[in-house]
């Protein structure tokens, strides 16, 4: 399973951890083990969620994409002329996002904010990353936030403003717990619940029903 490469030092911190307690142990020191088991247990839950899994790039340019693992905690009008589609990523899910359609990266925009818990409705106002994405072949502005939860305080962004991005590509990463939300333009259609279960760059949440 291939790790994000912003996980190693996080792996790499733990297991160096583990290694001078284990040396403590060797050496008779029971206590060694206050250092080695959290250690290799905090390597061992980062290299599980950092994992980084190759998926293929969807090819149906009539579907909107997940922008990441997780359960879908809200569907409905929030601004704007479409539906918003608010994800929640436990810290078991994989928490690399993903584009959701392909086109032109138009804005990055970093919204310092609070840091409520990611499943509830307060993590809007949450600190957040807003990537807005000219849809190809579309002319119309679709809006992928990565947004920090209570433990979750980093986040990577990988794109910036002028390049072009396929769905389904890598474009960031949210570090522990976190959500995502995508904000779909008129001219488009809901396809999840609240409660569904989707996977980043496989399932698809919206799809258009305007014709080019």
């Amino acid at each position: 399973m291939k790790i994000a490469v912003v996980g190693w030092p996080y792996i790499i911190g733990g297991l160096v951890f583990g290694a001078i307690g284990l040396a403590f142990v060797r050496r008779g020191m029971g206590a060694g083990w206050a250092l080695a088991a959290p250690g290799l247990l905090f390597a061992a839950f980062c290299g599980y969620f950092f994992r980084d899994p190759e998926r293929p790039l969807p090819a149906d340019p009539a579907r909107i994409y997940s922008p990441g693992d997780g359960r879908v905690l809200s569907v409905g009008r929030e601004a704007g002329e479409g539906d918003t589609i608010r994800i929640f990523l436990s810290i078991f899910d994989v928490h690399v996002q993903r584009l959701p359609v392909a086109g032109r990266i138009e804005k990055v925009e970093y919204v310092p904010g609070t840091f409520a818990m990611a499943m509830d409705k307060e993590a809007k106002e949450n600190e957040r990353n807003i990537v807005t994405i000219s849809a190809e072949g579309r002319g119309s502005l679709v809006v992928v936030e990565q947004i920090a939860g209570l433990i979750a305080r980093r986040i990577r962004c990988w794109v910036t403003a002028g390049a072009s991005g396929r769905a389904g590509e890598r474009y960031g990463l949210i570090q522990f717990g976190s959500q995502a939300a995508v904000h779909l333009p008129a001219g488009t259609r809901s396809l999840v619940k609240p409660g569904d279960r989707v996977v980043g760059g496989i399932t698809p949440v919206a799809e258009w029903t305007a014709t080019r």
